[in-house]
């Protein structure tokens, strides 16, 4: 099973690195915590929309960019869960415990 929030907080801390941005930069400019920032790039935490825009906003990322890159990134974890499911399934599930 592929969780979209660890892909989403995947392609955030993606956009924030290449920015050379650190999470505390970040968190302060989205008035969001620096926990709980960490807790969302993690895929700890589901963000709502509203800090989502806020995140994406610190950033200066549209918020659409952003869910295409997830979209695609899911695209091709469903690729290889479709591929090889036995093998994956046990992996995903393994590192999401």
């Amino acid at each position: 099973m592929v969780l979209v929030r660890g892909l989403l907080g995947d392609v955030l801390r993606r956009k924030r690195l290449r920015q050379g941005r650190t999470l505390r930069e970040v968190s302060a400019d989205a008035r969001v915590s620096l926990g709980y920032l960490s807790e969302v790039e993690r895929g700890q935490k589901e963000a709502s929309s509203e800090l989502l825009a806020a995140i994406c906003m610190a950033l200066e990322v549209p918020l659409s960019t952003v869910f295409a890159e997830v979209s695609e990134d899911l695209a091709r974890e469903e690729a290889l869960v479709l591929a090889h499911p036995t093998t994956i399934e046990a992996e995903v599930v393994a590192s999401a415990a």
